[in-house]
């Protein structure tokens, strides 16, 4: 495995700036996800490391040489796709083993056996490698489309957001299997995704992309009570974070130039109205089992949070929030504490 180093990458399509002067260290054996909307230039950042896009401006270094010239067959990457790309007229293992038997890097069959078994008992397709790629759940070709990628044992592994078309379930599965796997290789994986549980469940550094531009990296928790600016708070949290006026709410502590507050479940304070005195009133609250989204209006404000399960809050209730420690936003939309 190795370092790759992302040094004032710029990529256009014609007017249009899919990735703008991006600066990125993937250090080795680290897991990164890249976490944006679709048009963010997640997938043009993992175009430009493989080589099937070049660069107008900038460079790219995987294990230290620069490869920004080079051709994607000597990059020594490999790609997982959204989709499953498999061989339908082969095998499960004829697929795992199509990599090896390449004329690049040719094995023993001997060896591509033992490889491929291997590789096969990790993503739990052994059972499965003698049946057609076309005889496969949608589940176990996502895993054989893995396990291809996983024999090569490349510098970097590239992944497209290759869970997104698979059911809730087997999403959850997945992410514990691929970060298992990560860990038990020490592989170098950069990971592309829409979806904030996957970045905050696998990455160890997620790295927030908004037009091209990288607008921050940090660990998942930095990420999360530490974010940059609104953008960047608005991307994680379940539910979404509440973004309110100064003024809406009692904010004693709002520093100079605040223009809005950034309040999560853990920043909110919600109880009983008493006195007469209320903040707000109860539109619903939404039963989900192991906890209840509580919505909320206030003044002429939305805003959602969790409450425990039996809690005895109910709709109609009027209501007093205080804010704990919340998240303030400057007019620039900057993060100012």
């Amino acid at each position: 495995m190795a370092d790759v180093h992302i040094k004032g990458v710029t990529k256009a399509f014609g007017e249009h700036v899919a990735v703008d002067n991006l600066d990125l260290h993937i250090a080795d054996g680290e897991f990164v996800v890249l976490l944006g909307p679709t048009g963010a230039g997640k997938t043009t950042t993992l175009r430009l490391i493989a080589g099937l896009e070049r660069p107008e401006a900038g460079s790219i270094h995987i294990a230290g040489h620069d490869t920004t010239t080079l051709s994607p067959a000597e990059r020594d990457t490999a790609f997982v796709f959204q989709q499953y790309s498999l061989y339908p007229h082969l095998s499960v293992y004829d697929n795992l083993a199509f990599p090896l038997r390449s004329p690049a890097r040719k094995m023993p069959e001997d060896q591509i056996r033992r490889r491929v078994e291997d590789v096969a008992k990790m993503v739990r397709i052994h059972h499965k490698l003698n049946n057609r790629s076309t005889k496969l759940s949608g589940g176990e070709m996502q895993r054989v489309a893995i396990g291809r990628a996983l024999v090569r044992k490349p510098s970097i592994y590239l992944m497209d957001e290759p869970l997104s078309s698979l059911d809730a379930k087997l999403r959850a599965d997945l992410r514990l299997e691929l970060k298992r796997i990560q860990a038990e290789l020490g592989a170098t994986m950069l990971y592309v995704t829409h979806d904030q549980i996957e970045a905050m469940t696998m990455a160890d550094r997620i790295g927030i992309l908004a037009d091209g531009v990288l607008v921050q990296i940090g660990s998942p928790r930095t990420i999360y009570s530490e974010p940059a600016n609104l953008h960047v708070a608005a991307r994680l949290g379940q539910p979404a974070i509440n973004l309110l006026p100064v003024g809406l709410l009692p904010d004693g502590g709002a520093p100079a130039g605040a223009k809005t507050i950034g309040a999560r479940t853990e920043h909110l304070s919600i109880e009983k109205a008493a006195n007469g005195h209320a903040d707000g009133v109860v539109d619903w609250v939404e039963h989900l089992g192991d906890q209840n989204h509580l919505h909320v209006t206030v003044g002429t404000r939305k805003l959602v949070t969790l409450t425990d399960p039996d809690t005895d809050l109910a709709q109609g209730d009027k209501i007093m929030i205080r804010y704990r420690s919340p998240l303030y936003f400057g007019a620039d939309g900057r993060r100012l504490m």
